[in-house]
């Protein structure tokens, strides 16, 4: 049994377990999930899924606390993504994420995950920062970190993508 992070009136997040790993490998599948986020071809087989949630998430339960946590819908019991937080070394900070199989988004599920995540934050972690990152091609990407509350703080280049960076204080 994973650890319940906190529940949505449709989901709920948890910590992942080697259990999902048919649902990672499900929700990283298509193209055009990781079209924006540099991740293309990581996860291409059940091993590979295996290998991310052993020595990528569990890892940063461990190390951390939290991690990027599974999105599960109630009505299913479905696993069908992730959001969280990572705290992530590239930037010397934690980072905002989020990642659906293509049938669910448009949903509203990516919203309001993470903003289950930041409350969760608010109460119960010592985060006083966050920051998201997205593509300026990604629309949809940078309207859930706008709805989350984020304000937008710089933009910056890696390799062909031109990334806007935004950020929420969780401490008042």
């Amino acid at each position: 049994m994973s650890k319940i992070i906190t529940e949505t009136q449709r989901l709920i997040i948890r910590e992942f377990n080697l259990d999902d790993a048919k649902a990672v490998y499900h929700f990283n599948a298509p193209t055009e999930v990781n079209r924006f986020t540099g991740d293309a071809g990581m996860c291409e087989s059940l091993t590979d899924a295996e290998n991310i949630i052993r020595d990528r998430w569990l890892v940063d339960y461990k190390k951390f606390g939290f991690g990027r946590w599974a999105v599960v819908l109630k009505e299913s019991n479905e696993v069908i993504g992730f959001c969280g937080f990572k705290n992530e070394s590239r930037i010397n900070a934690i980072d905002i994420g989020y990642r659906f199989h293509p049938e669910y988004w448009g949903t509203g599920y990516a919203t309001e995950s993470n903003l289950a995540c930041i409350e969760y934050a608010k109460k119960h972690m010592e985060l006083d920062q966050v920051f998201g990152d997205a593509v300026d091609e990604n629309i949809a990407s940078i309207n859930v970190l706008v709805k989350l509350g984020m304000h937008y703080l710089s933009q910056y280049q890696q390799g062909e993508f031109t990334f806007h960076r935004y950020e929420i204080f969780l401490k008042s």
